[in-house]
This record gives C-alpha cells, sequence and structure tokens, in this order.
C-alpha cells in the first residue's frame, strides 16, 4: 500500500542532516510493515495531483499554526477534505492533528497553560500510555462528527477518530528520545519555557510506548480496501 506523507513543516537544519527531515521520520517510523511511501513537501506548496496517488495519507507536524495566514493552508484543508469526503485513510500528528480538525469545522487555538515538552502521560482508549510531545496549540473545540479517544491532563483533545478512516493525535509518536534531544538544543531556546525544556532532558532516559500508536496506524491504512 502506498501512503502519501503530506509533510506541514521542516526539522531544524542541523536535525535533517542527522535523522532527515519529518517525511523521513515517518519513513522510518513505520517502515517494515508493508507500505511504500511518496514524500509531498506541502509546506513548500508541493501537492498530490490528486487524493488517488495514494492509499492513505498522513499529515506532519510543523512549527506553524494551522491559523497562520500562509499559503499552503487552505489548499491543505481542502485536501483533507477531499480525503474525507473519499473515506480514504488519514493520520494526523500534531498540526496535522489540528488541521484535520480545522479542516472538517473545528477550532484550533494557543493553549493558555502554555506548552507541553517532552514525555508525557495519555490515557488513551482507556490505557496509560506515555509519548513524546512538543506543542502549544490545542484543538479547543471539535467537528460535530469527532470522537475523543484519549487524553492527558493538559490536552483534553488529544487523540480523536472520525469514523473509522481518520486517526489524530497531538502527541509525536515519531520522536524517539535523540530527536527530542535536538529538538530541546535548537529550536528550544527562546521558545520554550527553559524550566519545561530541563525537565525534557531529565525525562529522556525514559522509554515511551510509540508502538502502541504504530500499531493503531498500521491497523487503520491495512485495514482501508483502497490501495494503491
Amino acid at each position: 500500500m502506498r501512503i502519501g506523507i503530506l509533510q506541514a513543516g521542516h526539522a531544524p537544519d542541523v536535525l535533517i542532516e542527522q535523522n532527515g527531515d519529518y517525511g523521513v521520520l515517518f519513513e522510518k517510523f513505520l517502515g517494515g510493515l508493508g507500505f511504500d511511501f511518496d514524500i509531498y513537501s506541502v509546506v513548500d506548496m508541493e501537492f498530490p495531483a490528486s487524493t488517488g496517488d495514494a492509499g492513505g495519507w498522513l499529515i506532519t507536524g510543523s512549527r506553524h499554526g494551522c491559523y497562520d495566514n500562509l499559503p499552503f493552508i487552505a489548499p491543505l484543508e481542502d485536501l483533507v477534505r477531499d480525503i474525507w469526503s473519499q473515506a480514504l485513510p488519514l493520520v494526523g500528528i500534531c498540526f496535522g492533528h489540528q488541521i484535520i480538525a480545522q479542516a472538517l469545522g473545528g477550532k484550533v487555538k494557543k493553549f493558555r497553560g502554555g506548552w507541553s515538552v517532552g514525555l508525557t502521560e495519555y490515557v488513551f482508549e482507556g490505557e496509560k500510555i506515555s509519548l513524546n510531545a512538543w506543542h502549544q496549540d490545542q484543538v479547543t473545540c471539535l467537528p460535530n462528527h469527532a470522537t475523543v479517544t484519549g487524553s492527558s491532563e493538559f490536552c483534553k483533545n488529544a487523540f480523536v477518530s472520525y469514523g473509522d478512516k481518520i486517526f489524530t493525535l497531538q502527541a509525536h509518536p515519531e520522536f524517539d528520545n535523540m530527536f527530542l534531544k535536538g529538538l530541546i538544543e535548537h529550536r528550544g531556546p527562546g521558545l520554550v519555557p527553559p524550566e519545561l525544556l530541563d525537565q525534557a532532558r531529565t525525562n529522556l532516559v525514559q522509554s515511551n510506548e510509540s508502538f502502541v500508536i504504530k500499531r493503531k496506524i498500521a491497523t487503520l491504512f491495512k485495514s482501508s480496501k483502497v490501495d494503491s
């Protein structure tokens, strides 16, 4: 099955040199599961010709807000609505989680409580899991057809499903601890409060349950009858 990765932002240059950009992180994260990948840098206005170019779609994270007045936002929202209307499988991570909600009628804002950075405990589908997070924006109002499937004390709408074809989450299962360490060092200073960065550094020695989300995403894609 071919998965189209819609890359909505870029990692810091030094991390791209070491690990690849956000699209590559997902190729690695979902590698070995029988998928082929095409990466479209939508943040640079590189869009697929049609939704039929892949059997499933994934929208990455981004440093941008989905409420920002940037050229790629509106066409990406249109693409989300097209994918939804055609009942194709779609996954959204962080910014992807937010832009899908916004495109389908929800609201996204900067959270007054500030940032969530580093290892974070969630309750997802009734079980506690820990995942790496990196966000200030949150989905504050859900579309009518959305169902919350997980949350944290900090983020009420952390995991959302739209029927059986769309799954989105606020956390970053594709961020391993080394990549998160790079963000702490190269993107965090001057952006994230120092005490949150210090706490995130302390938690880098702990593991997380990203495999739970990998399994969820793989199941969503493989359960689809659409192949490409």
